[in-house]
C-alpha cells in the first residue's frame, strides 16, 4: 500500500522590508492618534467613542494618566484578538497602543492648540481618524471594541456594525454626564469626522469603481470605454431570469473620477442599459492600466 504525506501549508512569512514598513506606519499612525487625543480632544472634555472614550472618562475622574487606562484596558482583548485573529494581528496591535498609551503620556503637559471646541472637535477628529486608519490599514487595532463586537455577533443576532454603535452611543451618552451635554455633542462630531476619515486613510482617495452593464449593443458599450475612457473591459455571460434570453455582461473598473464620464458614454449609446456601480476598497493583480486615449 503506497502512503503519501500530507505536507501543512504554512503561512509565507513577511520579508524584513515589508515588516519595517508596517510597523513604521503603525508607530506613525498611533503617534498621530496620541496628537489628536492629548492636542485637541482631551483639554476640551471631548472624547471618541469605544476604549479609548472609556479611558478619556476614567483618567477624569480618577486623576490617573490616560496612557494607563488607554494600556491596561486593551490588554485583555489583545488576548482575545490572538485568540480570534492571530499572533501578527496581537502584535501589530499592542504595539500600537503601546505607542499610542506613551504618545499620550508624553504629550500630556502639552498646552492644546486650541479652546474651540468646535476646531478641536473637527481637528482632533481629522487627525485621530488618519492615524487610526494608518493603523488598520497596516494590520493593527488601537481599541477592543470591534473585538468584543465580533464575540457578541457569534452569540446575539446583531452585526458586528450595530454592536459597535450600540456601544458607542452609551459611551458617547455617559459624555453628558461628566463633561456636560454640549461636550457630548461635540464628541458626537468628532467621532463622525474620525470614522469618515478612517474610511478614506483605509480605502484611498482614489477610491474603485466595479461596473456591470448589460445592453444588447455590449460590442459599441466595450469598444468606447476602451477607446474614449482608456479601460479595458471584460464580456461575461448571462442568462435573463424571466426571459430566459442569453445576455452578455460588461464588466469593468474604474476610478471615482471617471464614474461620469462613463454613464455619459453609456448614455450615448444605450439610454436603455443596465448599470450598476459599487465601491472596491482595493484593486491588485490583473492589468488595472488606463491606457493612452488620443
Amino acid at each position: 500500500m503506497e502512503y503519501i504525506q500530507a505536507h501543512k501549508r504554512t503561512h509565507k512569512r513577511l520579508s524584513t522590508p515589508k515588516i519595517l514598513k508596517r510597523a513604521l506606519f503603525i508607530i506613525l499612525g498611533a503617534a498621530l492618534v496620541s496628537v489628536g487625543l492629548e492636542i485637541f480632544l482631551v483639554p476640551n472634555n471631548i472624547i471618541d467613542g469605544g476604549i479609548v472614550g472609556v479611558s478619556i472618562i476614567l483618567s477624569h475622574l480618577t486623576g490617573l494618566k490616560l496612557g494607563i487606562f488607554l494600556f491596561f484596558l486593551n490588554l485583555p482583548f489583545l488576548f482575545v484578538g490572538y485568540k480570534q485573529i492571530g499572533k501578527t494581528f496581537a502584535i501589530s496591535t499592542l504595539l500600537g497602543v503601546a505607542v499610542m498609551s506613551l504618545g499620550t503620556t508624553i504629550l500630556h503637559p502639552v498646552q492644546k492648540v486650541t479652546a474651540d471646541p468646535l476646531l478641536a472637535a473637527v481637528f482632533g477628529g481629522i487627525i485621530l481618524g488618519i492615524g487610526v486608519g494608518m493603523v488598520i490599514r497596516y494590520g493593527g487595532s488601537l481599541d477592543g471594541t470591534e473585538i468584543v463586537a465580533i464575540l457578541f455577533n457569534k452569540k446575539m443576532p446583531f452585526s458586528v456594525g450595530e454592536t459597535v454603535m450600540f456601544f458607542n452611543i452609551f459611551i458617547l451618552g455617559s459624555a453628558g454626564f461628566v463633561f456636560g451635554w454640549d461636550r457630548a455633542m461635540y464628541s458626537l462630531i468628532a467621532y463622525y469626522i474620525a470614522f469618515k476619515m478612517i474610511d478614506v486613510t483605509i480605502q484611498g482617495l482614489d477610491e474603485s469603481r466595479s461596473v456591470w452593464i448589460i445592453s444588447d449593443k455590449y460590442e459599441e458599450i466595450g469598444e468606447a470605454l476602451l477607446a474614449r475612457l482608456g479601460r479595458g473591459v471584460t464580456y461575461l455571460n448571462g442568462e435573463g431570469g424571466y426571459t430566459g434570453d442569453n445576455k452578455k455582461v460588461i464588466f469593468c473598473v474604474i476610478t471615482r473620477l471617471e464614474e461620469a464620464k462613463l454613464k455619459a458614454i453609456i448614455e450615448d449609446i444605450d439610454e436603455a442599459a443596465f448599470l450598476a456601480v459599487g465601491s472596491i476598497h482595493n484593486v491588485k493583480g490583473g492589468n488595472f492600466k488606463k491606457l493612452n486615449v488620443h
